[in-house]
């Protein structure tokens, strides 16, 4: 159930992406405008997903897990039904509330599964956001084109329904854990904070990058983000603990999350588009929305494949390792879509090679943030990583939605090839930062060994102790089935 879980919150995520030019042609507005059916999603899901997260902490896990599968359910019909654009982008925000579901079902998966059942499920679990943003492209693009748009998201709704029912059926009762107070105050400041920094990257082009309107909101924006990181730092049950981050292991992944995020759906954007624009402007295939599918389909297949080179790598050298490993197999992608997109199966080579790199690097990030924090903050970290994941996957569809109208002529709706060009070296350059970051961020005596919750151990850093329970000294914990804990500095 959870695995199916985890799958339905990546396909109904990704029904946007190889939909926005037909929900352009469809609700008669423009491919910039239709982007936000993709980008709405990932900033709701950037919002909720910490705060699914400290909520699931507590005893009602169930009860939000059961309540956000209904919202999606919600939103897939409200998508589905022909209400007009306007209607369909709120219901693709309430889609957007199931993205908080990845961190809950992880969580569940290690209090709820045997050691032997619990570690194999959380390394699949890790990386069905991944796959399943594949596996759901060909099946609504068939879908589609053989049905309408809105059929795509009624096949969203099917699948909800069914991942509800199977929901309330087989979740465990989590009434035993402690409750965790809910920070309301940060969870409305983040969503301020995301959707004023999108609107300004998404809204630069057309408002004009130095429009008072524009720099006002970017200023406020940034203002309100410091106000967000102090409230974090000075509450006593903030919506994310801030202070895990001084953690190198922590630190390190959430920002390799998040800058791999934006390359990511960078690639992915421009390729939706690139395939389906008409050959006759000198460039594109003029594909249908299956063949654009297709196209993402080696993305999945690879990503998952990355679950069994991960473990091997990770033996050869750490799991730490994998994630520069990663990057830079993500950038090669990027350098193919830059110098070959002549053919179509340059475009199958270029999302392959994308899956596997993006595979490799977030297959890791979970079994590292596990072992690096307390038992207790395990759901609220893992719900951070995704946070700054999905500012990424926002970014990036912005991102590519600017860079492409920037270079769309004037009076014209299509973008020009050198469009794709300019968003092909940014891709680049993001990967490139990202590898440095793996690089240069962690510490070279920080004791990572493992992979990711597969069969070896993993040690945390011990600088985690003083901001994670206040206390001089905290035992350190060793991943389920790893082995037996290890003392810490005092022989604990």
């Amino acid at each position: 159930m959870l695995v199916y879980l985890g799958m339905v919150v990546a396909v109904i995520s990704s029904l946007g992406a190889p939909l926005v030019p037909t929900i352009a042609a469809v609700n008669h507005v423009s491919l910039s405008d239709a982007q936000w059916s993709l980008t709405i999603t990932m900033l709701v899901g950037a919002v909720a997903t910490p705060t699914m997260g400290r909520l699931g902490d507590g005893p009602r896990r169930r009860q939000v897990i059961i309540g956000a599968t209904a919202v999606v359910l919600l939103g897939s019909v409200l998508a589905a039904l022909p209400l007009g654009f306007p209607l369909l982008v709120v219901g693709r925000a309430l889609q957007g509330v199931g993205l908080g579901l990845t961190p809950l079902t992880i969580a569940t998966a290690r209090d709820s599964l045997p050691t032997e059942r619990s570690r194999p499920t959380v390394a699949m679990l890790s990386i069905t956001t991944v796959a399943g943003v594949g596996l759901g492209y060909p099946l609504t693009g068939l879908i589609t084109q053989s049905l309408g748009v809105h059929a795509a998201f009624w096949f969203g709704a099917l699948i909800s329904a069914l991942a509800l029912l199977a929901a309330v059926l087989a979740l465990p009762s989590t009434s035993h854990r402690k409750a965790q107070p809910l920070d309301v105050l940060g969870a409305v400041l983040l969503g301020v904070v995301l959707a004023g920094l999108l609107l300004v990257l998404s809204e630069g082009d057309t408002w004009g990058w130095g429009s008072p309107r524009l720099i006002g909101l970017a200023v406020g924006s940034v203002v309100l983000l410091v106000w967000w990181f102090v409230h974090q730092l000075r509450t006593a049950h903030p919506l994310v603990d801030l202070r895990l981050v001084r953690n190198r292991v922590v630190l390190s992944t959430n920002v390799t999350g998040l800058i791999a995020g934006v390359g990511m759906y960078l690639l992915m954007a421009m390729v939706t588009r690139f395939v389906q624009t008409p050959s006759s402007t000198g460039y594109g295939f003029g594909a249908s929305v299956v063949v654009t599918g297709l196209v993402l389909l080696p993305f999945s297949v690879a990503s998952v494949a990355a679950s069994r080179v991960v473990p091997v790598l990770a033996r050869r050298t750490s799991s730490a390792a994998v994630l520069p490993v990663g990057c830079a197999i993500s950038m090669v992608s990027m350098l193919i879509f830059l110098f070959a997109r002549g053919s179509l199966w340059e475009l199958f080579l270029a999302m392959a090679v994308a899956g596997l790199g993006v595979g490799c690097t977030f297959a890791v990030m979970p079994g590292l943030i596990v072992g690096a924090v307390p038992e207790s903050e395990t759901g609220s970290a893992i719900s951070f990583n995704q946070v700054l994941r999905y500012v990424g996957y926002s970014t990036g569809s912005a991102l590519s939605a600017a860079v492409l109208q920037a270079h769309t002529p004037a009076g014209q709706r299509l973008p020009s090839d050198s469009g794709y060009t300019a968003a092909a070296l940014l891709g680049c350059a993001v990967w490139v930062v990202t590898l440095v970051v793996t690089i240069v961020l962690p510490r070279r005596r920080t004791a990572v060994r493992s992979t990711l919750d597969v069969d070896e151990e993993l040690l945390v850093d011990e600088s985690i102790a003083d901001a994670a329970t206040g206390e001089e000294h905290v035992p350190v914990r060793s991943v389920p089935g790893a082995g037996a804990p290890r003392a810490d500095r005092t022989g604990r």
